[in-house]
Parts: C-alpha cells; sequence; structure tokens
C-alpha cells in the first residue's frame, strides 16, 4: 500500500508538470462520463431484468398473488445487504446528502456508494418499490466524481466540480439526456454557475448519453408533438398553479412522513410497515407498482383508460368522470407510496415520483377539462407539462424540468408551455416553502450554502469548535492575585476565566483590573478569584451556530466571548479575530471552481 502511494505521488507530481489543472480536469471529465454512463445503464438494465424476471419470466399460475408482497421483499432484500454486507458504513439515499457532502464534507462521498446505491436501488424498484432510480444514479455518480478526484489528489473545488461532473453523467444516462443532465447539477449543486463549469459538464452529459444509449437504448418516453394552441394559454397558467399548490402539499407531506418514520427505530420494523402498506396501496392503485413510467407512457399513446384498466374498478373504465375521479386518488396514493418507499430503509427518490405526479394531474386536469366542454385540450401535451412542472416546483429547478420533458419526449415543440408551467409552479412552492425539498433539512440545520446571503451561508459552514481559542490561563476561585501573580504578569492573553475544579465556569476578569489590584491602585490583591469575578457580557454555548455568536458578539458589542458546553464546563474562548480568519478561509474555499 505504501508503495502504491509513493507511485501514486510520482505519477500526480509527473501530471502537475506536464499538463495543467484545468486541461487534467476536462481528461477526468472524460472518464467521468464514461464511468457514469455504464453504471446508469447497469442500474436501468438491472433494475428493468428484476421487473421482467418477476412478471414474465417467471411461470406459474398464482405468481399475480405475490405482486402485493414483491415490494416488501425489495425493501426487506435491500435492508440485509445495508446491514451484512455493508456492515455498518454509513449509507444515505437521496439528493440531499449530496448537497450535504459538499457544504459540510469537502465534497467527500464514501466509495461504497457508486455500487451500493445500484444494488439497493435496483432491488427496491425491481421489486415494485414506489420510487425512482433518478437520484440514486445521480449520487453513484457523484461518488465516481468524487473519488475520481480525490484519488489523484485534488483540491475541493476540483473534487466538487467533478462531483456534479458524475451526478450529471447519472441523469443523462438514465434518461438519455444529456442538456437536462448538465442543468441539474447547475440548478441543484453547483448554484453558483460561472462559464469554466460548463466545459467538463458538457463532457460528462454527452459521454454519459452516448454510452447510455450504446449499452441500453431504450427510450424512457416516446410521443409526438406536432405544437401547441394559443387559446389553451390559459389552461397552461391555470395548471401551473395547481400543481404549484400540490408542490407544496408534496414538500410538507414528506416532512411528515418522515417525521412519523423517525419514530420507527427498528430498520425491520419499517419494513413491514412499509411493505405492507405499498401491497395495499398496489392492490387498490396498479399503477403504484414500481417507478410508474409505463402508465405515463400509456397516457401520452391516448389510452386514458389505462390507468383504471387492471383496478378494481375496471368495470368503470368508460365513464369519463369514474377516470378523473380515480386518477387524482391514485396522484395522492403516489405521494403516500413514493414517501412510505424512500423512508422504508429502500433506496429511491421523489425525482421520478414527481414526474409521475405531475403526469397524472395534468392528465386528470385536462381530461377533466375536455369533459367540461369548455374546451378540447390537448391531453399528452399537459401530460408533459404537468411532469415537468411538478419537477420545477419540488426540486426548485425550472430549467431541468424542462429541457428534461423536452429530451425524453423529443417535445420541443413546446418548450414556451414548459417554461411557462415551470416558471409559474417553481414560483408558487418557492414562495409557500422558500427552500426545496432537497434543501429544507439542510437549512434548517446551517448546513446549506445560499449564494443569495454569502455571508451567512459562509457563517453556516463554520463549526464552532474549529475555532475555539484555548491558551488561556485559568484561574482558581479560591486562588489569590498574588498567588497568581507571575502567571498574571506573564501572559500573552488580556482576559483570565475563572474556573472551578470540576471544570464549571464561574466567570471572567480582565488583566486591566488585575494589574491595578496588583500595583495597589484597586483593593483586592489578597481577595479570591471567586470574589473578583465578573459576569461576561454573553456566554456562547458550544451548539450554537455562528450566525447565532455573531448576532451576540454584535448586540454587545464585543471582541470575545468565553464558550461552555451543555453542563456548563469552560471551554475556551471565541474571538472576532479567529472567526474572520476562518471566514476568509471558506471564501476562498468556496470560491469559483475553476480558476
Amino acid at each position: 500500500m505504501k508503495r502504491f502511494s509513493v507511485k501514486l505521488q510520482q505519477l500526480n507530481k509527473w501530471r502537475m508538470q506536464k499538463v495543467s489543472n484545468r486541461n487534467f480536469i476536462i481528461i477526468l471529465a472524460f472518464v467521468v462520463g464514461i464511468v457514469g454512463g455504464i453504471a446508469a445503464s447497469l442500474l436501468k438494465g438491472l433494475t428493468h431484468w428484476i421487473a421482467s424476471f418477476l412478471q414474465d419470466d417467471i411461470d406459474w399460475h398464482y405468481k399475480y398473488s405475490l405482486y402485493l408482497i414483491f415490494p416488501l421483499i425489495g425493501i426487506l432484500l435491500s435492508v440485509i445487504y445495508l446491514r451484512k454486507v455493508l456492515r455498518g458504513k454509513k449509507f444515505e439515499h437521496g439528493i440531499t446528502p449530496i448537497i450535504y457532502a459538499i457544504s459540510r464534507k469537502s465534497s467527500r462521498i464514501e466509495p461504497h456508494n457508486v455500487y451500493s446505491q445500484i444494488v439497493t436501488s435496483a432491488l427496491t424498484v425491481g421489486f415494485g418499490g414506489s420510487s425512482g432510480l433518478e437520484a440514486p444514479i445521480a449520487h453513484s455518480g457523484a461518488a465516481i466524481g468524487s473519488n475520481i478526484g480525490r484519488f489523484f489528489g485534488l483540491s475541493y473545488k476540483e473534487v466538487t466540480m467533478l462531483l456534479a461532473c458524475g451526478a450529471s453523467a447519472g441523469i443523462s444516462g438514465a434518461f438519455n439526456s444529456p442538456i437536462a443532465g448538465m442543468i441539474f447539477s447547475i440548478e441543484i449543486l453547483l448554484t453558483e454557475f460561472s462559464i469554466p463549469v460548463l466545459i467538463p459538464l458538457l463532457i460528462s452529459s454527452a459521454l454519459a448519453a452516448v454510452v447510455s444509449k450504446i449499452l441500453y437504448s431504450e427510450p424512457l418516453f416516446y410521443t409526438s408533438v406536432t405544437g401547441w394552441e394559443v387559446n389553451a394559454l390559459l389552461f397552461y397558467i391555470l395548471l401551473a398553479v395547481i400543481v404549484g399548490l400540490y408542490t407544496i402539499y408534496f414538500s410538507k407531506f414528506s416532512q411528515y412522513i418522515k417525521k412519523l418514520y423517525s419514530n420507527i427505530h427498528s430498520p425491520y420494523m419499517r419494513v413491514w410497515v412499509s411493505g405492507l402498506s405499498l401491497g395495499v396501496l398496489i392492490f387498490i392503485f396498479p399503477a403504484l407498482y414500481g417507478e410508474g413510467y409505463l402508465t405515463i407512457q400509456q397516457l401520452l399513446d391516448g389510452q386514458f383508460n389505462a390507468i383504471v384498466k387492471n383496478s378494481l374498478f375496471a368495470d368503470y373504465r368508460d365513464i369519463g368522470w369514474v377516470i378523473v375521479a380515480y386518477t387524482v386518488l391514485t396522484l395522492f396514493a403516489k405521494s403516500l407510496a413514493a414517501l412510505v418507499t424512500v423512508n422504508s430503509g429502500g433506496n429511491g427518490g421523489v425525482f421520478g415520483p414527481s414526474l409521475v405526479m405531475g403526469g397524472l394531474l395534468g392528465f386528470a386536469f385536462a381530461y377533466g377539462i375536455n369533459m367540461t366542454g369548455l374546451m378540447q385540450l390537448n391531453v399528452p401535451n399537459f401530460v408533459m407539462a404537468g411532469m415537468a412542472a411538478a419537477l420545477s416546483g419540488i426540486m426548485h429547478a425550472p430549467l431541468t424540468g424542462v429541457f428534461l420533458i423536452a429530451e425524453v419526449t423529443g417535445s420541443y415543440a413546446l418548450m414556451v408551455p414548459l417554461m411557462i408551467v415551470t416558471s409559474i409552479s417553481y414560483l408558487i412552492n418557492r414562495n409557500g416553502m422558500h427552500h426545496s425539498i432537497y434543501t429544507k433539512v439542510l437549512a434548517e440545520s446551517g448546513d446549506l450554502i445560499s449564494y443569495e446571503d454569502k455571508d451567512r451561508s459562509v457563517l453556516s459552514m463554520m463549526k464552532l469548535r474549529y475555532v475555539i481559542e484555548t491558551n488561556f490561563i485559568k484561574l482558581s476561585p479560591q486562588e489569590t492575585p498574588t498567588e497568581r501573580k507571575k502567571d498574571i504578569i506573564h501572559s500573552k492573553r488580556n482576559i483570565f476565566p475563572i474556573v472551578e475544579a470540576d471544570g464549571k465556569f464561574l466567570g471572567i476578569i480582565y488583566s486591566e483590573r488585575l494589574f491595578a489590584i496588583l500595583l495597589g491602585e484597586e483593593e483586592g490583591a489578597n481577595r479570591n478569584f471567586a470574589t473578583l469575578a465578573q459576569k461576561p457580557n454573553d456566554i456562547i454555548n458550544v451548539n450554537e451556530n455562528m450566525d447565532i455568536v455573531m448576532k451576540k458578539m454584535n448586540r454587545e458589542d464585543v471582541w470575545i466571548l468565553p464558550v461552555i458546553d451543555n453542563n456548563g464546563n469552560y471551554l475556551g474562548f471565541i474571538s472576532k479575530s479567529a472567526v474572520f480568519n476562518k471566514y476568509r478561509a471558506l471564501l476562498m474555499r468556496q470560491g469559483s471552481y475553476l480558476e
């Protein structure tokens, strides 16, 4: 291992002499794009092979009776894999951990995510779990980029760039949509956009799409769009408003479900609760089985009664209002099924479900309007508009919504309606939630970088415990200034904490007062420090975030404050000087991704 490390250092040294960092990032973007495309193809192929095996290859008369427990089996296998194969290694799913890694972990993502995201999501979704593959493959791609960058000893900014390239490659390979993959990383991960970022992202996204097309060419959706009618514009706006309000509901419902699951501590109990719940939901709403893209494709093909056809209400499939009502019920059931799957211990994301929910809402809206006779709307167009609007609102990524739907459906003729619905849905959700479903938790914990308020974001990145200064002379309450005269005179600090033997913080005393006492200008040379102690202007708890710390300092107009733990024990002091030095370092660290 040591020999390998030496060889790697020699290789990096030679590389830095021969190849500039900018060109090396471009080279690695090619590598990340190819590997990311392979990973996306592997995930899609494995998932669809599992689904096909369960549905088509098993020749057993009673196999359909097992459909209700297939999701439970898939989630259980995923949990067993995490607990028995990963054996305690930290595993997180979704886009939120990627954003957290950029903000707090120097863009470090554990190497096992390259394959563990693929295995667990294939088991979860392949067995019918009602979630999407897009978040896992983005996570896998981000892990590829992160670890390739770290392997070559690149800086934080360069590793972050490759992480984003990997996520772009994952989305591009999953949807065969290179533009959407690139824009996804810009909107969600690299929220401070600069032109140099564009080239590596373009390369990775394009190569991933090519590789994916070679290895797994089956399109996600296909439809023919001839255009849109201007007199339908008002209905597109109305749909956008409805979808925007629905995305607020979904975001809040997501928090509620997550809170419920946090009370279930046993991972296997989560499996049983989720598996049985999904079984019941799928029994009533068969469209919830798996990703749900098949149902959307049927709606795009004009098979408007397909959503009812295989359900308990199949006998009413020719009654229009039954179709609309059942679609709306399926829509809300999909939100529950997706969140149950995601929080169960299985792996998946809300990226795919948001598309399905938007498509169902767009279909119900347009089909319902047509039923009233007010106007005859192009139903597939509204299905696609609903998908884009839902993605935009839930993820706060309007451009990703526009280009993803345009690319995967080939519906570039709908660009104007897509731009309108994504903008409106985004604005409505942003006004109601402020943060996306991915960033809300990070914002509440102070772990989110926000370029709208960069000062506060940089402060939130600081960990208080890393800027605490401890080189202060502690004075005991029983001691006197005369007894500690030598230490007081030679101290380089002008403030002294008074701390009891068990570590309890009692108060402070400044050097100016101590010198006045020792010089006889003030009485108290033989008084103990317990009687001389002064109460500080304020006290900082070690768990407080830096934004609160700076507010306390500014409120009291002080330069330094003592820090204690939850038990009142003295830990040190925090000064504005230390905060400003750390602030400058973080600003440099969070600068442009490519110089």
